[in-house]
């Protein structure tokens, strides 16, 4: 096959490297990914799966990935750093469930006003009497002062909602890129949230 490339329209043509990333979300639309079940196969044979928590060890995003599924909302300082990498590094980013489109779930915190009471409520006045608060540089993520969707943080080229997005429309919205084709993105069974 040709290398994949980007249309005017915005769909790839050729084989496509395709990554999916997990921020601050559960997974459950990595899961809907893996409900494919045996499409999954046929999807194999038009991609190179290039970055993936649950298909990849890769620690490192690559360059020159064409497609990427982001799963969640950006809630920390790793979160921040990888999604502003992915989208440099990728053509086409797809905000992938309604916690990347919303921040839904784990953007309820931003209802307690900034990191500091989060922690403060989750590590002290939750905890039984040994609470601390945690603090490790490097290893343990700082919180920003809210959950973001992605789409207030990077350019995003396509919104997948659902929580999560069911196999079917997941495959709905792959199958028309991997012709080539801007996948058609109208009527509740693509853009309905929840």
């Amino acid at each position: 096959m040709s290398s994949p490339s980007v249309s005017t329209t915005g769909s790839i043509t050729g084989k496509l490297r395709l990554a999916t990333v997990w921020l601050a979300g559960c997974s459950g639309c990595h899961m809907s990914f893996l409900d494919l079940d045996e499409w999954l196969i046929e999807l194999a044979d038009c991609i190179d799966m290039v970055f993936s928590p649950v298909a990849s060890d890769s620690k490192e995003y690559p360059q020159d990935v064409d497609l990427c599924l982001v799963e969640g909302g950006v809630a920390n300082s790793d979160n921040l750093a990888l999604i502003l990498q992915v989208r440099a590094r990728t053509r086409l980013l797809v905000s992938f469930g309604d916690c990347a489109l919303s921040a839904n779930v784990p953007g309820m915190r931003n209802m307690l006003g900034g990191a500091e009471p989060v922690l403060r409520r989750g590590y002290l006045e939750l905890a039984d009497d040994s609470g601390v608060m945690p603090h490790a540089p490097g290893i343990v993520p700082e919180l920003l002062p809210q959950v973001l969707p992605l789409h207030e943080v990077v350019p995003v080229d396509f919104y997948l909602p659902g929580c999560p997005p069911s196999a079917a429309r997941i495959r709905a919205f792959l199958e028309p890129l991997l012709r080539g084709e801007a996948p058609l993105m109208e009527g509740a069974e693509m853009i309905r949230f929840g």
